[in-house]
């Protein structure tokens, strides 16, 4: 046989040398895919599919990488990495290099072979697809969920019908029958329908099986002509249906070691015409065994106990068998290897007692009955497994010896007899002994790396979900937890590891180190393939104890499954918590005293024996509420009745179902470094990781934005209190400035008459001087004509003089002198009359100009806020100045009058002392000019 890594590569050959695959097992290669890491681990094979030709595959691994491989080219290649598990695949599509998958999100995808692109997303289940029925012509594809089935348009991608269910029913299957188009629609009630593809129209049910044989189907398969179906579930009875009389006609018995049927798929024949005769059953025990439906031979079988296949699927052609096996890795049988005639068939196990007429068919008339018989190609049992052992032990007596020696000089087998002999180790040395029964590395400097990385994030806020009093032990709990996260980062997602590892960590809180690999090599060893389904619980942990449960004690098993009751509430809430909810200190301790001292299977057997010796209570459970209570509570069973019966279960149960065979046997932490812990879905826990972080990091958006919105928040109340204040302050301003105007308004209605009163006052002072001016300028004139009148009489008197003698003319000479004299005489005073006026009007002018300034002073001083006092102050010396300039005015002139009469009185006296007759002219004249001033 040959094998073939994949390793990191992404295409290269299949085998290397031309396959000559042996007529024992058929085996054409064996294909893995291990990674080159530290630690390399094993990429699990879920699922895979035939193209429509048969010599094509595709498989997929549960980190998502699919690959293609050519059967004739010999090749493969790597044609897409979805990064998350897919649950289905489909290849026999009307475009040959396209295929069809279903995702761990729900989603299906359709992918290019060749070019590598996606080439449609499809969404709309609400729950994992587990199957894709591609119709005939490669057009439709039905995908069914637990909850619904969905037919798809393949040309545009669009689905065109949904079939909804009622959730207490559930689906089992939807498929297209082959070469026809009629939908074969299975529901978990057994009960069948079909369905016409265009219309949906219902074309017929099949009636129920017959309660003596009834079983509730699991796993369906129709032959190529679309004819028979076939039908199984657990039980080893398999029932044939004929579509076409739509009746059972046939019931066949599996052999005793056939419990449960897994899988079911006909051989095609290139010369059958469809009506395949050879059916392959795939049972629980991981055994697919091929038998002739109407011989009832049995011809051959591929798979064995050691290496079971979990899954399975038949080219189109019939000549490969591409398998999955349990360990992931994936088988391709020749079927011509397998059926070569030098493999004689076997004597028939199954015979027909009788072929009864279709009309009357009964269950006693239907059923093929089991006859011992070696069976051709007997599948490698554990029984012989473990002879090997013991006849090698025989002959090399020291390996067993070596293999229990345990550090610190302690030796397994001797401390399992002192287990058996106490049913517990001394209190005073179990921690020395659990130490060396777990062969704790004691990595001091790998744990301070872990420790060194701090508190993870995932754990940051432990004590708001595990609230514990004491905070040092909560201290230890998040240290301890922290470095689980830092070693492998699913342990910072997974939501039970704290139940877990609380009651190590109460034990060990003293010493972090031992703490930490305690609970490392129990994940490592007891806790295998509790990964590998993640988020959800260990569906396949808990199918094993369901079927050790289902062996051991029926009855209780059917109570459970007629409440409703499934593993996950029977069993998980034991495992997840490692049975520290339901036992005291001194019962566990007494209870891992036992678990570590033997097999890992060990606790998967304690969950079935705690079921066992409970299952008087557990019957008279009726509601799920009293099964929650009872599996999350301590109850009173004694621990050593439940050890008893580990033990006695883990020698009775049949190797097919015991857990041993499923689990390796215990591995210590390596020393220096510890290993890689990658058994889980990666793809799964980077999706979390990167949901945690954004979360994380919209949780501080959201923080910072709500920091701002109460800072805002703050500012806007801050604001409001002085808009408040501000108001408050406007509003005393203004009934301030109201009070103000008011004030400012009766002031300025006092200005106004105070205005009007010194407006009044100058134009009175005006009418005066306008009447003073007129006065004197009435008097200038009045003494102007004077003046001439006079001087025209004294002409006429000196020229009636000249008349008179001539001794006169001497004296008119000095008349005339004395005439031009005066006329000067006149001119200056007249001149100095006038500057007189000048000055007296100047005077007013300015006086005018004083009182125009004093004004716009006191306009000036009404804008002031004591502008009150100043103005009327103001006011009163203004009247004073005023009244003052009045006074100085009038006595200027008083003054001028007094000055002009004085010098008029010289001027007389001055004529008066000069001999002229005119003198009497000059007296007349003074008298005149007196006389006008007064």
């Amino acid at each position: 046989m040959q094998s073939t890594d994949l390793g990191n590569k992404e295409s290269g050959k299949i085998w290397h040398r031309k396959p000559s695959p042996a007529t024992r097992d058929g085996i054409i290669v064996n294909i893995i895919h291990n990674t080159s890491d530290y630690r390399p681990k094993v990429l699990r094979f879920l699922n895979v599919a035939f193209d429509g030709t048969g010599d094509c595959l595709i498989a997929g691994d549960h980190q998502g990488n699919i690959y293609v491989f050519d059967l004739c080219g010999n090749r493969f290649n790597l044609v897409q990495r979805t990064a998350q598990a897919c649950t289905a695949l489909a290849f026999n599509l009307r475009r040959k290099s396209e295929f069809l998958v279903a995702l761990a999100d729900y989603s299906i995808k359709c992918f290019d072979t060749v070019t590598k692109e996606l080439v449609s997303w499809m969404r709309g289940h609400e729950s994992s697809v587990f199957s894709i029925s591609v119709h005939a012509s490669g057009r439709y594809a039905i995908t069914t969920s637990s909850d619904t089935a969905q037919l798809w348009d393949l040309d545009t991608f669009q689905r065109k019908r949904k079939l909804n269910i009622r959730q207490s029913v559930g689906i089992q299957k939807v498929f297209f029958l082959p070469l026809s188009n009629t939908i074969l629609s299975c529901f978990k009630d057994n009960s069948i329908f079909a369905w016409e593809c265009d219309t949906l129209f219902c074309k017929y049910q099949l009636p129920a099986p017959p309660e003596s044989s009834s079983i509730l189907y699991k796993v369906f398969a129709v032959t190529r002509d679309g004819r028979i179906l076939a039908a199984g579930g657990k039980s080893n009875h398999l029932h044939l249906w004929c579509l076409e009389a739509r009746q059972l006609f046939r019931i066949i018995q599996m052999p005793t070691k056939v419990r449960a049927v897994r899988h079911l798929e006909f051989l095609p024949d290139s010369f059958d015409a469809g009506s395949n005769q050879v059916l392959g059953v795939l049972s629980q025990d991981g055994i697919m065994r091929f038998i002739n439906t109407q011989t009832c031979k049995l011809l051959f079988e591929i798979g064995s106990l050691d290496e079971g296949i979990s899954s399975a699927v038949i080219s189109p052609h019939g000549r490969y068998i591409a398998s999955i096996v349990e360990n992931g890795s994936l088988n391709i049988y020749s079927v011509q290897a397998l059926t070569q005639e030098i493999n004689k068939p076997p004597p028939p196990l199954v015979k027909v007692i009788e072929d009864l007429p279709k009309n009357k068919l009964s269950s006693s008339d239907l059923k093929m009955k089991v006859t011992s018989g070696r069976v051709q190609q007997p599948a490698k049992s554990r029984e012989s497994k473990i002879q090997t052992r013991i006849l090698k032990q025989d002959v090399t007596g020291n390996f067993e010896s070596k293999k229990n020696e345990l550090p610190d000089g302690l030796n397994k087998k001797r401390l399992q007899i002192l287990l058996k002999g106490y049913g517990e180790y001394p209190t005073k040395y179990r921690m020395f002994i659990w130490r060396s029964l777990l062969q704790l590395p004691e990595n001091h400097t790998a744990f301070s790396s872990l420790t060194d990385k701090g508190t993870h994030v995932a754990f940051l806020n432990l004590q708001k979900k595990y609230p514990i009093k004491s905070r040092k032990l909560l201290r230890v709990l998040q240290r301890t937890l922290s470095a689980l996260a830092h070693w492998s980062v699913i342990f910072s997602d997974t939501p039970y590891l704290p139940l877990l590892a609380f009651p190590f960590v109460k034990l060990f809180q003293n010493n972090q180190l031992i703490c930490f690999e305690v609970i490392a090599t129990l994940i490592m060893n007891w806790c295998q393939h509790w990964f590998e389904y993640f988020p959800n619980p260990p569906i396949n942990i808990l199918s094993m104890i369901e079927n050790v449960l289902a062996f051991h004690d029926k009855e209780l098993l059917q109570h459970f499954i007629d409440h409703d009751i499934t593993s996950q509430l029977y069993a998980w809430p034991l495992l997840e918590t490692v049975f520290s909810e339901v036992l005291t200190r001194e019962e566990w301790l007494k209870l891992f005293d036992n678990i570590f001292s033997n097999h890992p299977s060990f606790l998967l057997m304690t969950v079935v024996a705690y079921n066992i010796c409970s299952r008087v209570p557990l019957l008279n459970c009726n509601l799920k509420d009293d099964f929650e209570f009872f599996f999350h509570h301590r109850n009173n069973l004694d621990i050593n009745v439940v050890i008893r019966q580990v033990y006695h279960l883990m020698e009775t149960t049949p190797t097919a179902i015991h857990p041993d065979s499923m689990l390796h046997v215990f591995v210590a932490l390596t020393k220096g470094q510890y290993p890689v812990f990658n058994q889980y879905p990666k793809f799964i826990v980077d999706y979390q990781t990167q949901e945690r972080e954004r979360i994380r990091n919209d949780e501080l958006d959201y923080l910072r934005e709500r920091q701002t919105v109460e800072d805002m928040q703050a500012e806007v109340d801050q604001q409001r209190v002085e808009d408040e204040a501000w108001y408050q302050k406007q509003e005393l301003l203004r009934k301030a400035e109201e009070t103000r105007r008011e004030m400012l308004l009766q002031e300025e209605e006092k200005m106004i008459q105070q205005r009007q009163r010194l407006a009044a006052a100058k134009r009175e002072l005006k009418i005066k001087e306008m009447h003073l001016q007129d006065a004197v300028r009435r008097r200038f004139l009045k003494l102007q004509q004077d003046q001439r009148e006079m001087e025209l009489r004294r002409l006429d008197d000196e020229i009636g003089r000249k008349n008179l003698t001539q001794n006169q003319e001497a004296v008119a000479k000095e008349m005339r002198a004395d005439a031009d004299a005066y006329r000067r005489k006149v001119d200056l005073e007249e001149h100095m009359f006038h500057q007189l006026i000048e000055a007296g009007e100047m005077q007013s002018q300015k006086t005018q100009k004083v009182m125009e300034e004093n004004l716009a002073k006191a306009e000036q001083a009404c804008l002031n806020t004591d502008w009150q006092i100043q103005s009327l102050h103001k006011q009163k010396c203004d009247d004073l100045q005023r009244n003052e300039c009045y006074q100085e005015v009038a006595k200027l002139l008083r003054e001028n009058r007094r000055k002009e009469i004085e010098l008029l009185h010289a001027m007389v006296e001055e004529e008066a002392k000069k001999k002229s007759p005119g003198s009497i002219m000059n007296r007349r004249t003074q008298a005149v000019y007196l006389e006008h001033h007064n």
